[in-house]
């Protein structure tokens, strides 16, 4: 199932140059707020979709995480990653795949998502999104998307914007809501753009 065209990715990635993108952060202080949240050990394996050329992993290499692996399903993002990272980006499993064709080869302590699950427009791809989810994630998951009084759509694409309700409703079979916050994130460009964030627990049953 596709979820978003790769070649459109490939050609944003392409055409603007790493750290230029509207989502860059400097500091991925929520997304870093929100993993220290759960204590998790050195060892614990932490997935990162969507990852692509962001610095999380920089930060959770440099903390010491030993097991971070990060999807992305543009070729071009994950190799200004690997570029940026030197040596170190031989820690790192990197996986070229669009999300929804992805089929874990193992279980994750923690799953980490900014900024991907809202460009899934269709319930069919929200459903699908949730099942791998839920059959990859031991432990913790958290996702950011852009708010319901966010922007509308990103690089071209239209995005379903959330409320923390709304996040939480589509993630309860499966997770259990831990914390839910709203941020705002500052573009490259001096935007304003207003996320939803939420953490969840996998539950037992």
């Amino acid at each position: 199932m596709e979820s978003y065209n790769k070649g459109h990715w490939e050609a944003v990635y392409q055409n603007n140059e790493p750290g230029k993108t509207s989502w860059a952060q400097p500091i991925p202080k929520p997304s870093l707020e929100f993993i220290h949240s759960f204590n998790l050990p050195k060892n614990a394996r932490i997935i990162d979709i969507g990852g692509g050329d962001s610095k999380l992993v920089d930060y959770l290499l440099e903390e010491g995480f030993q097991d971070i692996t990060v999807l992305d399903i543009s070729e071009t993002a994950i190799e200004h990653a690997k570029k940026r990272l030197g040596h170190k980006a031989g820690a790192v499993t990197w996986i070229l795949s669009d999300i929804l064709d992805f089929n874990p080869a193992g279980k994750f302590d923690c799953w980490h998502d900014r900024a991907t699950f809202h460009f899934l427009t269709t319930e069919a791809q929200r459903l699908a999104y949730t099942a791998i989810a839920r059959s990859a994630v031991t432990g913790y998951l958290t996702i950011g998307t852009f708010a319901d009084n966010g922007p509308e759509k990103c690089s071209g694409l239209v995005v379903k914007q959330y409320s923390s309700e709304a996040l939480t409703r589509e993630f309860e079979s499966g997770f259990e809501k831990l914390k839910c916050i709203q941020d705002d994130h500052i573009t490259p460009a001096g935007v304003v753009q207003h996320f939803t964030f939420c953490s969840f627990k996998k539950k037992n049953n």
